[in-house]
């Protein structure tokens, strides 16, 4: 029996393999930001 693709033409493994990485790089860029927002904060406080 033959995986059948979905809309993005992805197999299920596929998409899970995209998944797994997705989250590590969206982890990565929030954690970049926060640290980033941070200096700024610290460099220029508003309050």
């Amino acid at each position: 029996m033959a995986e059948q693709a979905s809309l993005s033409g992805l197999t299920e493994q596929q998409a899970k393999e995209f998944h797994e990485q997705f989250k590590i790089t969206y982890s990565a860029f929030v954690g970049i930001a926060v640290l980033v927002h941070l200096f700024v904060l610290a460099a220029n406080p508003w309050f």
